[in-house]
């Protein structure tokens, strides 16, 4: 009997082909591209470098810590050098504000307690009327009841009664409005005198006859009071201002509404002269530089209208000039008086013209006058800075740009000199094209930004 052999396949799996066809072992040659050969150079090249830094490192491992000081060392003395050089572009000097403090000192303020107040006929002709029945005074002395008067307003609706305001009353009520620490009365009493004057009124003459008017020199003997510093010398700069210094009065707001009103009512009542007009303008336009009466500019630049609006025709002409020169005299040469004529707000021609005015006579002062006579001379010295030079002064590039451009674009009688136009386009250019973007000195951004933002609207003009 033959014996199987358990390991032969069985009839079944003879049959299957895909079991029964042999198995093909063939080796398939590899193809080897450019970027495998890129592979394999630069893995044996890295391991080439790994080698050669652990055999640097086991060489160096004896002195490591003395390496990694010196690496701290190099590293700091770049550092300096980095900043020496910012340093150097950027001429070590600091970015500057504005603001002066215009007020020092304050004074003691004149009396405000009037005793013969009680005798004056408005109060006596009040207490003889039915009408002090209603209101049940406690009449101790004149100035208490008078003051009740005031803050209710009783005052000013028995002086619009009688259309006259007796001379007590006028000189108690304009002390009370500008010396008074008592803001009701101070309020109460720059409302009275508001009622008085009654600005909106249309008359021809005011409509309540008034026996004692308060004179510029009055107003005048207010700032003294108030400690304000009428000379440009006495005027300190903002850093060396006393942070714990008193600062301007609180009266200071009423004064400012009064000096409004009485600018409005020239037409019924003219209160000052032109020259006196003048200092007015000049008074407001210092007491726009002062940081500390921010909160008042609404009040300020109302009063600034109302002041230039006060000026005949006849008179503007010639005290437009007369206000610019004073103040490039009394105004200091750096971004207060950039202040000094961005303040001047407004549209009207009036505001136009003294902005350009004031921009151009401190653009005189900021050269030599002998070398500097007149338009043509400013813009020959503008075009003449070469903002390439290291040592350019950018700070003062960009004051003369904004003083330059209120003083044209303010002024449209220069459209007809077409060769300061053009002369402000070179200018214009100089600073837009020639200045570097990489330019880190300080304000020489500011210049090339403004300048070409200007010479943009030029061209299109």
């Amino acid at each position: 009997m033959e014996m199987v052999n358990m390991d032969d396949p069985l009839d079944f799996e003879s049959e299957d082909q895909l079991l029964s066809s042999p198995v093909i072992n063939q080796k398939r040659k590899k193809v080897i591209g450019l970027d495998e050969l890129l592979t394999d150079y630069f893995k044996e090249k890295s391991k080439v470098i790994e080698r050669e830094c652990k055999r640097a490192k086991a060489k160096k491992n004896y002195n490591s810590d003395e390496d990694d000081g010196g690496k701290e060392a190099l590293l700091s003395r770049k550092i300096n050098e980095c900043r020496n050089q910012m340093r150097e572009m950027s001429n070590d000097e600091e970015i500057s504000t504005w603001g002066v403090q215009v007020f020092g000192d304050q004074k003691p303020p004149p009396p405000l307690v009037f005793p013969e107040l009680g005798s004056c006929a408005l109060l006596q002709s009040f207490m003889s009327n039915k009408l002090q029945t209603l209101i049940e005074p406690s009449i101790e002395n004149g100035d208490n009841f008078l003051e009740g008067l005031l803050v209710n307003g009783w005052l000013s609706k028995l002086v619009s009664t009688c259309c006259h305001v007796e001379k007590l009353i006028a000189k108690w009520t304009f002390n009370l409005m500008l010396y008074s620490s008592k803001e009701e009365l101070r309020t109460s009493a720059c409302d009275f005198w508001w009622i008085i004057l009654s600005p909106e009124n249309k008359a021809e003459k005011l409509p309540i006859r008034i026996e004692w008017f308060p004179s510029y020199s009055d107003l005048q003997r207010a700032l003294d009071t108030y400690g304000f510093l009428f000379t440009s010398s006495s005027h300190p700069k903002l850093s060396n201002m006393d942070s714990g210094g008193r600062g301007p009065p609180k009266n200071i707001r009423d004064w400012i509404k009064f000096t409004t009103a009485c600018c409005l009512v020239r037409s019924k009542q003219p209160i000052f002269s032109a020259s006196e007009a003048e200092e007015l303008v000049k008074f407001l336009i210092c007491l726009s530089l002062d940081r500390q009466l921010q909160g008042l500019q609404v009040l300020l630049n109302k009063c600034m209208q109302s002041a230039i609006s006060y000026f005949t025709d006849k008179e503007w002409s010639t005290s437009c000039e007369k206000i610019a020169r004073t103040l490039s005299c009394r105004i200091p040469m750096d971004l207060n008086c950039l202040r000094s004529v961005e303040c001047i707000s407004g549209v009207v021609t009036r505001s136009n013209n003294l902005r350009s005015a004031v921009s151009y006579q401190i653009l005189l002062a900021c050269f030599d006058h002998k070398v500097v006579t007149d338009e043509v001379d400013i813009l020959n010295m503008l075009i003449s800075i070469n903002v390439k030079d290291k040592n350019c002064d950018f700070f003062k590039m960009y004051i003369y740009l904004v003083l330059t451009e209120n003083w044209l674009l303010s002024n449209p009688s220069l459209e007809l000199e077409p060769v300061i136009y053009e002369m402000w386009g070179v200018f214009l250019r100089n600073c837009s094209c020639q200045i570097n973007g990489t330019d880190l000195r300080s304000y020489a951004s500011k210049v090339r930004t403004k300048a070409s933002y200007l010479l943009h609207g030029t061209t299109k003009k």
